[in-house]
């Protein structure tokens, strides 16, 4: 991947955790604590004992097997979309199949891509290079130094962590540059200034890292040094989130900054110029999300006012970085959302920028070209009713990809330039959708505010109360969730009869800022109140009754999940709780926890811990309630929310006599999967057990 997406490190961050330690002695009154041990005997002998009583009720269910060899089947389709990277005149791509499970890093000329050619030149064989150093290596991406694009930095996780190692290595010979260089595992991470220098942020030892497990210094690394030798060019507090340090390239020069997260919402950014440090005037907690002809991008998180102008929180402006450099500002507003409506991601073309919009949860396109000092506007004409993702572009032609999609419709990936707009690839489809709708509907929450939904189902739904539901959200970190088409859901339950729900809680970003700061801190009960004003929507509709309703959530969702049946337990009959944050007292101790505090608060904060008590899940199962028999999903291997989180909320709840399933994969990170029969086998394991619990 191309270094820009590092403008994006305010999202980033929730995606990349650290190891570190916690201390247990001020919590003697936790009789779990031992499971916060991840490896050790006894922590992995209580998992495998409940993955196996869990494995035997799921995978003796007959959908299990035949639904896993479907997943398997649609992840190994030879015909699937190859999505591009661009990288000069190459377009580059890691390929998945049943021969290649963990990947085929291949590469093809821009131009054979565009024409639907398939003469794909492998460039680095994961499978080949895990078998010759006995590791489970998980590609982690690229870094390129440019403008020749032959070098580059190549990230490898073992078994899918969020710890890397980096190496040199050269796509003309194809092979990792003989001593070249490397970086050994670790988080954090590395940003070319040229071909002899570059900027590391690793763990360099003793104190180097923050609380939340992030580098807090930055060197500058010359090529043939020790790390040892590397000068520190910057260090934040251990109290921070974290140093980070990234660069791109135009206009024939190399920019290397370096971003100093004080807190999740809290950020400087440091541009480094001969050695010399030099802080750009911008609201801290705005998103800084592209650079365009001199000009570096923002996404406003809160209004700020410049020269007696206000720029309302949601917009995107632009300012020109040399008179910022010299201490200046000169602001121009490019897109400006109305309360219905909000600017999602944006890409950077040779000749304008394309932002990618969203109005009532639906996507829009609208090209952006700075001629004679004012930003002009163009809609591109795109599918409409769907969701689109930008997929790749570069700054060095007008050429760029997108793709479409919703509930029913496969994905389609398009290219586009300034003249024209043509599909280039189209999914097949993976399942039967030729009988369902979808719908949009508006529930009322707790405080009358309006909570849109979207809801898939056969046409000749009746209006019962017995269909099987299955509500999804998110409601954190200012992430929207969209209609995407998935082939998980739609062979494990829409093709079984289910209904689906998307809703668009509190604390994602679909509305902009304002729905995001809607559910946050102490706000936060609010995401929770949606969910139920959606589900109790659909229970009023006659869709559906707790019998057979369930709920599904995953990281801050699987927070979201666990606190759905601690605080309801009567709405639901089936809850899946994935890689969750569940003992809210301790999050912050744990991996990547601390960096979160600005989205949930401090606990160890008296006041704030007031409001977070009130939700915690760990905190508020109680042996006298009756609950529904949940299933956590967890991986020994996730490095960002601790599986600790899951595997104390399990063994509270057996000591309680609640019923639950437990399944905790050994290996792929967050994500519980790092190849395709693992993701497979972790699907098919979800969606049985929720057909096990609701469509009957």
């Amino acid at each position: 991947m191309k270094t820009k997406q590092l403008f994006l490190l305010p999202i980033v961050i929730l995606l990349f955790g650290n190891l570190v330690c916690h201390s247990q002695a001020k919590d003697i009154d936790d009789q779990y604590l031992w499971l916060e041990e991840i490896e050790s005997k006894k922590s992995l002998d209580w998992v495998k004992t409940k993955n196996e009583l869990s494995e035997k009720v799921i995978a003796s269910h007959p959908l299990y097997d035949p639904l896993r060899q479907k997943y398997l089947k649609a992840a190994n389709n030879k015909d699937k979309i190859a999505y591009p990277d661009m990288v000069g005149d190459y377009v580059y791509n890691l390929w998945k199949d049943e021969a290649n499970q963990r990947g085929l890093w291949r590469r093809m000329t821009k131009t054979d891509f565009i024409q639907k050619k398939t003469n794909w030149e492998t460039v680095l064989d994961i499978d080949k290079l895990s078998k010759k150093e006995n590791k489970k290596w998980v590609f982690d991406g690229a870094t390129w130094l440019e403008p020749n694009n032959i070098v580059c930095f190549v990230a490898l996780s073992d078994g899918g962590t969020d710890k890397n190692e980096i190496r040199e290595f050269n796509t003309e010979t194809k092979q990792f540059v003989k001593g070249g260089l490397f970086f050994p595992e670790s988080k954090g991470g590395v940003a070319w200034i040229d071909k002899n220098n570059v900027l590391v942020a690793r763990n360099f030892g003793e104190g180097t890292m923050t609380n939340s497990g992030y580098p807090r210094q930055v060197k500058l690394l010359k090529r043939g040094e020790s790390i040892d030798k590397a000068k520190l060019i910057f260090e934040t507090d251990k109290k921070s989130v974290g140093a980070f340090p990234f660069s791109f390239y135009t206009d024939k020069k190399q920019y290397p900054f370096i971003y100093n997260s004080k807190a999740f919402y809290n950020a400087e950014i440091h541009y480094l110029n001969n050695d010399n440090l030099t802080i750009l005037k911008q609201p801290k907690d705005a998103e800084t999300v592209g650079f365009h002809k001199g000009h570096v991008i923002l996404s406003l998180q809160s209004d700020w006012k410049v020269n007696n102008t206000s720029y309302k929180k949601g917009t995107l402006v632009s300012y020109d970085f040399n008179k910022n450099v010299e201490g200046k500002l000169d602001i121009k507003t490019i897109y400006q959302p109305n309360k219905k409506s909000s600017f999602v991601t944006m890409n950077e073309s040779k000749d304008f920028i394309v932002v990618n919009s969203m109005e009532n949860v639906k996507n829009k396109l609208i090209k952006y070209s700075f001629l004679n000092n004012k930003w002009i506007s163009e809609p591109i004409k795109a599918p409409e009713f769907g969701s689109i993702h930008l997929i790749s572009s570069n700054n060095e032609s007008n050429d760029y990809f997108y793709q479409y999609s919703n509930f029913i419709s496969p994905r389609t990936l398009y290219h586009a330039n300034e003249q024209t707009v043509e599909i280039t690839r189209k999914l097949e489809d993976a399942f039967n959708a030729k009988d369902l709708v979808v719908n949009q509907y508006m529930a009322t929450s707790k405080d009358k505010t309006l909570i849109p939904y979207f809801i898939v189902h056969k046409k000749d739904l009746k209006l019962d109360g017995k269909n099987p539901t299955l509500i999804y959200a998110y409601g954190g970190f200012n992430s929207s969730q969209q209609p995407n088409y998935s082939y998980t859901t739609g062979l494990g339950w829409l093709e079984q009869g289910g209904v689906y729900v998307l809703a668009n809680i509190r604390g994602g970003g679909e509305f902009g800022p304002s729905w995001h700061h809607g559910g946050m801190k102490e706000k936060k009960q609010n995401c929770y109140d949606d969910f139920y004003a959606v589900s109790e929507d659909v229970i009023n509709k006659k869709i559906t009754s707790p019998k057979h309703l369930g709920a599904f959530g995953w990281s801050n969702g699987g927070l979201l999940a666990g606190v759905l049946f601690t605080q309801r337990p009567d709405l639901f009959n089936a809850v899946v709780i994935g890689a969750p944050l569940l003992d809210m007292k301790r999050y912050t101790k744990l991996l990547a926890g601390a960096s979160w505090i600005g989205e949930y608060g401090n606990p160890d904060i008296p006041k704030e811990w007031e409001y977070i008590k009130k939700y915690s899940p760990y905190h508020n199962v109680f042996k006298e309630k009756k609950y529904p028999e949940v299933f956590f999903v967890t991986s020994t291997k996730d490095d960002r929310v601790h599986p600790g989180h899951a595997r104390k909320m399990a063994a509270k709840m057996d000591d309680m006599k609640h019923p639950f399933l437990y399944y905790e994969t050994i290996e792929g990170g967050h994500g519980a999967a790092s190849t395709n029969a693992q993701q497979a086998k972790v699907s098919a394991s979800i969606y049985t057990y929720l057909n096990m619990k609701l469509n009957k």
